[in-house]
């Protein structure tokens, strides 16, 4: 469930030694340092051609009764539950009972559209425009603690006023695959979970998955945690009601190899309607999205990737499939505060032998002049290429600045990352852009701007107690509230529905993040008080005021 809004080709592969003594020593070194013995823990398995050649248990199941992790752990695997959901959709599609053209009308006559003409297909793709509930700013701790049916959660963001029209964006959207639960059930008579626990669970012998609860006894429940003031905490409360057929399902690393397996053979949908949940969606302008249904598609060394990572109170995962290798992996997380999603994809790396060091080829200054500038994607974000001493380097505006190699012709990677960045050429040999791709996700695509450079942003120094005091939430919109607190002398953000992120400071009021181009500012009143914020952010001034302490 989880945007601030603050939300290269390389050569063909040709034969891959899948012999475990290449790669399964580098993975458990990975896993073992990414979840340490006495930390919250995780699952991992790797499953080739219908075989299991990886399976294991990391850090702990449990902190609180120093349980620790084993391979047979039940979590909430969050967004994952939307391959389920979009598969349960194709499925009634096959047997002649929807359409994706069908308008969402058509099973909630009185759903209002505000003029649009929003389909199944629009939901399935997170293209409908519709707000997501998750973004909402009354999507609070209040309301998460509330059980609600489904029709009650859909009046809560039924009425808000349409993001965009269907088809024009994508945006990521739990309250798309929210409604799909609910048409579900309008189709079939039966609940949500009932439909997914009669028709995939049961005839896979998924025997450890099942729609969450917090009240039933679960063998093997893994615990959740998250980050606190002081540290790791237990997960905060959420109704399994509100993530619904968005992010409500529970199960194994196993049992979702045994899903992954089925779908794939046949066993639930034709495998040439799963090619489609495959296929990239098209906007109305033409324009590809990196997401078909239920998956986002991306690609390693030339091949298509599907996969999706889910993020819950208490848990992350990450479940990744290349279709050319037959290979699934996946790491299901007990915490929010260690994402597994950058681990698997180097996982995918070293199975598939393609994490190999590379060779630095020297560049000078001339030939390095002809990439310098500030490039820009379709988004609005920036990112400048310089070169300073003899180096060149990559900075997204906002953030840190990056020494880049190159290791090929037009093509440079980043020390310790597993990011990639290529320059494109025209048929003339002219720079028309770059490219950044980060393992197993698509590229973005950044065209150069005759804007000028900006200055590095430099980090200073700021006392604790001068931090403690813009703590507490700001309101931007009534979609979007921003709560600053302070951990162990850093200040962070948390925006409504999304992740924390640190803020760094620039002078005593002005901080900057280095996820993104952004900056928060404070200001007092005249009392001295701390009242308001303003978030700059893609040329806008955000004021929020501040709402509590």
């Amino acid at each position: 469930m989880q945007k601030i809004a603050i939300t290269c080709c390389l050569l063909l592969i040709t034969v891959f030694s899948f012999g475990q003594q290449s790669w399964e020593k580098q993975v458990d070194s990975m896993l073992n340092k990414t979840f340490p013995a006495k930390g919250s823990g995780a699952t991992a398995i790797i499953a080739q051609k219908g075989q299991i050649l990886y399976h294991k248990a990391f850090g702990m199941a449990d902190l609180e009764n120093k349980i620790p992790m084993r391979t047979e752990m039940v979590f909430r695997i969050g967004s994952i539950s939307k391959q389920f959901t979009a598969v349960a959709i194709l499925k009634l599609m096959e047997e002649g009972k929807l359409s994706l053209q069908d308008e969402i009308t058509k099973y909630i006559p009185d759903y209002p559209t505000q003029g649009n003409k929003v389909t199944i297909e629009h939901l399935l793709t997170h293209t409908s425009g519709i707000v997501s509930y998750t973004n909402m700013a009354k999507f609070g701790s209040e309301l998460m603690a509330r059980d609600m049916k489904p029709t009650e959660l859909i009046d809560v963001f039924k009425n808000e006023k349409f993001e965009f029209a269907p088809g024009e964006k994508w945006n990521y959207n739990n309250s798309g695959y929210f409604l799909l639960g609910y048409i579900i059930e309008k189709i079939t008579g039966m609940t949500y979970a009932d439909y997914i626990e009669k028709n995939i669970f049961k005839p896979l012998g998924m025997k450890s998955s099942l729609y969450g609860s917090n009240s039933k006894l679960i063998p093997n429940r893994a615990q959740g945690y998250e980050p606190g003031p002081t540290g790791i905490q237990n997960a905060t409360y959420l109704s399994m009601t509100l993530p619904y057929a968005a992010g409500s399902l529970m199960s194994t690393v196993n049992d979702c190899y045994i899903w992954n397996k089925a779908i794939n053979e046949g066993k639930i949908i034709k495998k040439e309607t799963l090619e489609r949940a495959f296929t990239p969606y098209i906007l109305n302008s033409g324009k590809k999205v990196n997401y078909g249904y239920g998956w986002s598609i991306g690609e390693v060394n030339g091949q298509k990737v599907v996969q999706h990572s889910g993020g819950i109170n208490g848990f992350l995962t990450n479940g990744i499939y290349v279709p050319s290798q037959d290979l699934y992996i996946a790491v299901f997380s007990n915490s929010n505060a260690i994402q597994p999603i950058e681990v698997s994809q180097r996982m995918t790396y070293e199975v598939l032998g393609l994490n190999k060091p590379k060779t630095v080829i020297k560049i000078d200054s001339l030939k390095a002049k002809e990439y310098l500038g500030v490039y820009e994607t379709e988004e609005g974000d920036l990112r400048q290429i310089s070169w300073v001493k003899g180096k060149l380097q990559s900075q997204r505006l906002g953030s840190t600045v990056f020494e880049i190699f190159a290791y090929d012709k037009d093509k440079f990677f980043f020390q310790n990352s597993p990011t990639e960045l290529s320059f494109v050429r025209d048929a003339k040999g002219a720079i028309i852009g770059l490219t950044t791709k980060n393992l197993t996700d698509a590229p973005t695509m950044w065209k150069p701007t005759k804007k000028p450079f900006e200055a590095a942003r430099k980090e200073i120094k700021i006392d604790e107690a001068i931090l403690k005091t813009y703590e507490g939430e700001y309101e931007i919109s009534s979609n979007l509230i921003l709560k600053i607190s302070v951990d162990k002398g850093q200040l962070k953000v948390s925006p409504t529905g999304q992740p924390t992120f640190d803020l760094f400071p620039e002078s005593e009021t002005k901080f900057f993040l280095k996820v993104v181009n952004a900056q928060i500012q404070f200001f007092k009143n005249d009392k001295g008080e701390v009242n308001r914020l303003v978030l700059y952010q893609g040329g806008q001034e955000m004021e929020g005021k501040r709402i509590s302490k």
